[in-house]
């Protein structure tokens, strides 16, 4: 079981013990009192951002759009300059909710033109644990880890969620007269299938989930203001009941195609995407100042993140991609520009304000972090990749306990990163950019001297350095042969032989 983590600014129980017997105090007392330092949890979660769209990264006022909250919360909690996720939308999420490298759950890709996919019921999410922890679970946005009966949020440890099952471009499927200049109308509505056409869903735990609407341009403008409308909602419900809750908000912006709600559309002159940039700097504000007009914003964790970095330019014009600041590449590859991304934490009196570090992080951390804040119980029975990160975070230590990471786009290993070194063994600049494989030495590149990974690094060091990625990947490779993968598309009652 994870060893809860009580923070430096409080007395540990068993030294509280004596005294609150001597004062006639019950031992029950003391659980109720070591309850109350765990958190709630409000985890605000973005799709395909830039490292520097935002101010604390060095965009904001200059991206073209200010980011005042944004740049709040990073003076009020700690700025991370190095956290990292994995390539893809859905491994990124599987990474999240399971503290395991997607490799190991068969959700190491987008799912495209499959029909079954997503987390085995075998796995264990963060919701899941929370839920067991006593915490009230929410889910309002895109899962992408599942869209069949048995896999949405409320199979997976979510009380209820709100939101899309899949990808925001989906919304073309419902809307094609937005493919007009490129191909024909009717035709595009020929292709897919009415009962292939995205929906906003709902679900409550114990009660299925059920279709609402059409996912469709207009749907796809305010579906981001609908999503922090219910988590407000929700926030609020969990106050009156007392309980401590996980809000988990993985809104649709800044994913393709970046339609801005109205009232926001022409606010920033970088274009649409500049527009949901202050749109999203809006909408968290609103979800921070609901925390205060509950009266519960020093008993909330807040994190906010994203699944992975910017998309490549052929997405859209130059306006519709994310800025990565030093770094280059996109997501689906192993560049920094498609792994690092925002991560910004606030929790008064626990985190330590103002603080930033290029220490390493990963989303797998986040799990047993979470776990280790909240008292919950990590599973046992798999491997799992997570580091319990919540010392680092707070301020406790200033190196993080991670010193690396195996960087795999869909099933292929492409990098290993280790500390301010990376080795490349599959090359790749931009998701559509030929594929350059190494089959003896990788490239190595140092991110400190060269974030643009734009040169090998000169020897001895493209030698020496293979010695710490090599022996983390052995580490990695050894426990992937004791506990195989899980295939993809393996089905619901799929279970690890010898279960």
């Amino acid at each position: 079981m994870t060893k809860k983590r009580r923070g430096r600014r409080s007395t540990p129980a068993r030294l509280l013990l004596p005294l609150l017997t001597t004062l006639g105090v019950s031992c029950f007392a003391v659980v109720g009192l070591a309850a109350e330092t765990r958190p709630n949890i409000l985890l605000v979660f973005l799709d395909n951002t830039g490292w520097a769209d935002f101010g604390p990264y060095g965009g904001g006022a200059l991206r073209g759009a200010p980011s005042p909250t944004i740049d709040r919360l990073a003076k009020e909690g700690v700025t991370l300059l190095n956290f990292n996720t994995e390539a893809q939308c859905t491994p990124s999420r599987s990474a999240l909710m399971t503290g395991r490298f997607a490799i190991r759950s068969g959700t190491h890709s987008v799912p495209i033109g499959v029909p079954y996919y997503g987390l085995v019921p075998w796995e264990r999410t963060l919701a899941e644990i929370l839920s067991d922890a006593g915490y009230m679970t929410g889910h309002f946005g895109k899962w992408h880890l599942g869209k069949t009966s048995g896999r949405y949020p409320t199979d997976q440890g979510f009380d209820e969620w709100y939101g899309i099952p899949n990808s925001t471009d989906e919304m073309f499927w419902s809307s094609p007269d937005l493919l007009r200049p490129f191909t024909d109308a009717a035709l595009a509505e020929q292709v897919v299938p009415e009962a292939e056409r995205p929906f906003l869903m709902e679900g409550k735990k114990g009660k299925g989930s059920r279709r609402i609407e059409p996912y469709t341009a207009d749907t796809r403008r305010t579906i981001d203001a609908d999503l922090v409308a219910r988590t407000k909602n929700f926030m609020k419900r969990a106050k009156r009941k007392g309980k401590r809750f996980f809000a988990y908000v993985p809104l649709t912006a800044m994913h393709y195609p970046t339609l801005p709600h109205p009232d926001f559309e022409g606010r920033s002159p970088a274009g649409m995407y500049g527009d949901m940039l202050v749109q999203t700097d809006h909408y968290v504000g609103e979800l921070l100042e609901a925390l205060d007009d509950l009266g519960i914003s020093d008993d909330t964790l807040v994190i906010f993140t994203a699944d992975n970095g910017v998309e490549d330019p052929v997405n859209g014009d130059g306006h519709f991609t994310g800025w990565t600041g030093p770094w280059s590449g996109t997501y689906f590859t192993a560049m920094e520009g498609g792994l690092r991304v925002p991560f910004i934490a606030r929790w008064p009196g626990r985190i330590e304000a103002g603080r930033t570090t290029n220490g390493i992080a990963h989303l797998v951390d986040l799990m047993p972090t979470l776990a280790g804040w909240a008292g919950a119980e990590m599973p046992a029975d798999r491997p799992v990749d997570g580091v319990d990160l919540g010392e680092f975070i707070e301020g406790g230590i200033e190196a993080s306990p991670r010193k690396g990471f195996p960087v795999y786009v869909a099933d292929t290993l492409h990098a290993v990163k280790w500390r301010d070194w990376k080795a490349h063994y599959v090359w790749q600049p931009t998701k559509n950019s030929p594929k350059q494989s190494f089959s003896t030495l990788p490239r190595i590149v140092n991110l400190l001297q060269d974030p643009g990974e734009t040169r090998q690094s000169a020897e001895p060091f493209n030698t020496w350095i293979q010695y710490g990625a090599i022996q983390m990947m052995l580490e990695f490779e050894m426990s992937m042969r004791k506990s195989p993968s899980v295939p993809v598309g393996a089905p619901d009652d799929w279970q690890p032989e010898g279960r």
